[in-house]
């Protein structure tokens, strides 16, 4: 049975997650009614038992990170966090876009993990799995309250976001940057309006996030930007481009990262190629592949966010090209403090 796109959603599919017991196929029994299909965002209270999650992965800069809302409704289709809504029983599809869930007691446990004896300050990265931005953070400020709590203690954050609300918090952010206390990273996917409808709906605009690099980099915020996903013959042609415009705006620092399509994200692009571009689909999906093996995704550290093979090493050729071009650095050189860490409960050093 056909699926009617959803306005403003990454997707209008809704597979079993990978644990369901049980599983159905919808039919055409002559039923059906020709509504346009809607599907609002529903939030649930989540009481966290613990907020700051670590790793191990040598693929990215930071060992823990908070997450303070599951499920993002951005709507990227490509989203390699979508697969983790199927430990809530529910679907990585539609259900991960609408079906979110909010941490409320997300500071209550960021408190008690950060005055537990021996613990080690680190940066702690906000939006590793879901956006911290996302448009439901205007209700919940979780997010905001965050970072009043990591500024107070004198935690170093990174952040990483597409979501414009950024700014709301320029006057944290200031403060946590006078004291080397934190960086932004910007995710800028595309440049085309009509690309970005399509692939991040409900995400920020283009034009928005190179504003937000703008004014994070007047406001003396160190601000990067991460030019992810690459997807072979939708954005790659864009990535001079992309990293010309961040340069332009103030960026300081650039990174990027090849499609991954983990688990139940790939079935759902296959389905988002064959809606959008048809045409294209397997010319697509066959570069992903010679790019990982002989599959859609390859999980090894070290290739999993640069892929492997001809295609791969020209796009990290081309990107090395621009980045010298516009003198961005590849990581940034800006080391946040973790010498004024100051734990709950302990006298802070006023000096």
């Amino acid at each position: 049975m056909a699926v009617e796109p959803i306005r403003g959603r990454g997707t209008a599919h809704n597979p079993d997650n990978r644990f369901a017991p049980r599983t159905s196929v919808a039919e055409e029994d002559g039923w059906w009614q020709d509504v346009p299909p809607t599907r609002s965002t529903e939030v649930r209270i989540e009481l966290a038992k613990t907020i700051i999650t670590r790793n191990n992965s040598p693929d990215i800069p930071f060992d823990r990170s908070i997450n303070p809302y599951r499920g993002c409704e951005h709507g990227c289709i490509y989203c390699y966090a979508r697969p983790s809504h199927a430990y809530w029983d529910l679907s990585p599809g539609i259900d991960f876009e609408t079906r979110l869930i909010a941490k409320t007691n997300a500071v209550q446990r960021l408190e008690e993990q950060l005055g537990k004896p021996g613990y080690v300050c680190a940066p702690v990265n906000l939006g590793s799995n879901t956006d911290p931005y996302q448009p439901i953070e205007r209700q919940y400020r979780l997010t905001r309250e965050l970072l009043e709590t990591l500024l107070r203690y004198r935690h170093p954050v990174t952040i990483v976001t597409k979501g414009a609300m950024v700014l709301r918090d320029l006057d944290l952010l200031a403060e946590l940057a006078r004291l080397r206390l934190v960086k932004v990273m910007v995710s800028l996917t595309t440049l085309d309006d009509a690309l970005k409808c399509i692939l991040e709906p409900r995400a920020a605009s283009p034009k928005a996030r190179l504003r937000v690099i703008r004014q994070l980099h007047q406001r003396g915020v160190p601000v990067g930007v991460l030019c992810s996903p690459m997807i072979p013959m939708i954005n790659d042609s864009e990535l001079e481009a992309l990293v010309a415009a961040a340069a332009e705006a103030g960026a300081q620092s650039a990174n990027y990262m090849f499609l991954r399509l983990p688990l139940e994200v790939a079935p759902l692009f296959e389905q988002w190629l064959a809606d959008h571009y048809p045409q294209r689909a397997e010319h697509v999906l066959s570069l992903v592949r010679q790019s990982r093996g002989g599959e859609l995704y390859d999980s090894r550290f070290g290739s999993r966010m640069r892929g492997e093979g001809l295609f791969a090493e020209l796009l990290a050729q081309r990107f090395a090209r621009a980045l010298k071009r516009h003198g961005l650095a590849r990581r940034e050189g800006y080391a946040l403090d973790t010498s004024l860490f100051c734990p709950p409960g302990r006298q802070m050093n006023l000096l």
